[in-house]
C-alpha cells in the first residue's frame, strides 16, 4: 500500500470522509462504520478509498480520474447499506443491515487480479499493470 493511499484512509476515519457534517445526522453512525469495516478488510484497504454522498468508493489509482471497476458502499436513509457499481449506471447488487455484509459483497465482485493502489490515473492502469507483469514500478 502507498503512503498515499494510507494518509487518505486515515483521514476519511478522521474526518467521515465529509469535510463538514451535520451535527446529529443519522447517516453518519452508519457511514462510520461502513469505514471502519472496509478498512479492516486488506482486500479494500489496498485501494485509494474516496468519498460523495455517502458511499465509500475503491479505486485502484490514486490520481483523478479514478477507475470505476470496483463495486461500492452507501448509506441509505434508514442507516442501511447498499452495494451498487462499478458504474454509476449498473444496477444495484444488493441492501443489507451490515456492514460486514455490504463489504464482502464488494470483496467478491472485485476484478481479477487487481492488486494495491498505483500512483497515477485511470488512463494509465494498463501501462501500470504491464510493467507490474515484469516487475517493473
Amino acid at each position: 500500500m502507498t503512503d498515499i493511499v494510507e494518509a487518505v484512509w486515515r483521514k476519511i476515519l478522521a474526518t467521515a470522509g465529509e469535510p463538514t457534517v451535520p451535527e446529529g445526522s443519522p447517516l453518519l453512525g452508519p457511514f462510520i462504520e461502513m469505514v471502519r469495516v472496509a478498512h479492516a478488510e486488506p482486500q479494500l484497504r489496498q485501494f485509494y478509498p474516496w468519498t460523495g454522498m455517502w458511499e465509500l468508493h475503491f479505486s485502484r489509482c490514486t490520481g483523478f480520474p479514478p477507475t470505476w471497476d470496483i463495486p461500492y458502499i452507501g448509506v441509505l436513509r434508514d442507516g442501511r447499506y447498499y452495494v451498487e457499481g462499478p458504474h454509476r449506471s449498473s444496477p444495484r447488487i444488493a441492501e443489507t443491515d451490515s456492514a460486514q455484509a455490504a463489504v464482502a459483497m464488494v470483496v467478491e465482485r472485485l476484478p481479477p487480479g487487481c492488486g494495491p493502489a498505483f500512483v497515477g490515473t485511470a488512463e494509465e492502469p494498463a501501462a501500470y499493470e504491464g510493467k507490474a507483469d515484469t516487475g517493473g514500478p
